[in-house]
């Protein structure tokens, strides 16, 4: 298998009037499953293609171990690569499409490329389709097709493009469970594409998080939660995501309070700003996430703030319970909370679980310099 490295990789558009790609940084290990998550035009499915071979890059380097494979054509690079839409041919059968790659990229005869693909549509539960055209099957089975193909060439590296958008719900939990199998299975290092922050952080061993072509923070899923770098990153990774409150924090910087609201907000800041010098008084962004805000039905006057329930949404297990605090202020509760639309409650912070965002760059003011920096190794 392959160590994936990308050094100062960018690609520019338009004669360099849009950036989608600007001087990525990034390593993949050998044998580690890397997901690339942002929103809609951050730069990852460019990313991909470069790493591909299918998008040239304005500079920078690839490098598959100690090899630069920049110039190298796709055809050529030890890798494979999954779509969103299949990319499977119409008219061709299942056993064609998967033996087509293998026919292209090596010297396999027919027998041996037919030995190979069927080894592999039993592996996916596909062997009685082998005859049948991608017209005559389900998503799933095409996205199982598109796999079989993949995995047939033995790639060094995995390489898959929002591969279950298409899917309905319960069908892409079962193939994001049979995509993680099958890379542990064959240790093959992979990267994985999409815009599902819930699909990134459930399968990747660590993420990359991309906005507008720039690299936010690198770690592993449970890390980049709990310790996000900045603001962006703390309200895109999460479901529900954090809310923010725009708050002053006094000039000694132990107390932050609502900006323009009447919420009651006077929270002591149990945590110092260690980066090298003192948490300073002004406007800051207040971080909490909905999972650890309390709702206190009948108000005793100790809570963090009081507010109004606009809407409880029961989902089961939990209600979210919609707030008054601000535009889209949300608290997840237990089940036995049921609040109704219209009452006063009580809302209290979990202050160990508080960020504070500096208003001006966005960066997470409780963490240190090395803590910032080691984000986005």
């Amino acid at each position: 298998m392959a160590r994936v490295t990308l050094d100062t990789l960018r690609k520019e558009f338009d004669r360099g009037t849009i950036v989608a790609v600007d001087d990525l940084d990034l390593e993949i290990d050998d044998g580690e499953f890397v997901t690339v998550v942002g929103p809609s035009g951050c730069g990852k499915t460019t990313t991909l293609r470069m790493v591909a071979g299918l998008e040239e890059p304005t500079s920078g380097t690839v490098n598959f171990d100690d090899e630069d494979v920049t110039e190298i054509h796709a055809t050529d690079r030890p890798v494979a690569m999954v779509f969103q839409n299949y990319a499977l041919y119409p008219h061709k059968t299942v056993m064609e499409n998967m033996a087509f790659g293998l026919k292209m990229s090596t010297d396999m005869t027919v027998e041996e490329r037919h030995e190979r693909v069927t080894e592999m549509a039993e592996m996916m539960g596909i062997a009685d389709l082998l005859d049948d055209k991608p017209d005559e099957l389900s998503g799933g089975q095409k996205q199982r097709v598109a796999l079989g193909r993949a995995i047939a060439r033995e790639p060094e590296v995995f390489l898959f493009d929002e591969p279950l958008s298409n899917l309905d719900a319960k069908l892409r939990t079962e193939m994001r469970a049979e995509i993680q199998k099958l890379q542990k299975e064959f240790g093959v290092t992979a990267m994985y594409v999409t815009h599902d922050q819930e699909e990134a952080m459930t399968m990747g061993d660590r993420l990359a998080i991309l906005n507008d072509g720039k690299l936010q923070q690198v770690g592993e899923p449970t890390e980049v939660y709990e310790n996000p770098v900045n603001e962006f990153v703390a309200g895109f990774i999460g479901s529900p995501s954090m809310n923010f409150i725009d708050v002053d924090v006094d000039t000694d910087g132990t107390t932050a309070t609502i900006r323009d609201g009447d919420a009651g907000l006077a929270l002591a800041l149990s945590r110092e700003y260690v980066a090298g010098h003192e948490l300073e008084g002004g406007p800051y962004t207040l971080g909490i996430r909905p999972e650890n805000i309390g709702i206190v039905e009948e108000p005793t006057g100790d809570e963090t703030l009081t507010a109004t329930v606009e809407v409880v949404e029961p989902i089961g297990s939990d209600n979210y319970v919609h707030l008054s605090v601000n535009d889209d202020f949300l608290a997840r509760a237990p089940a036995n909370v049921k609040p109704e639309a219209g009452d006063e409650v009580g809302v209290v912070f979990e202050e160990e679980h508080v960020h504070l965002f500096d208003a001006e760059t966005g960066e997470d003011v409780f963490l240190t310099d090395e803590e910032v920096e080691a984000a986005v190794a």
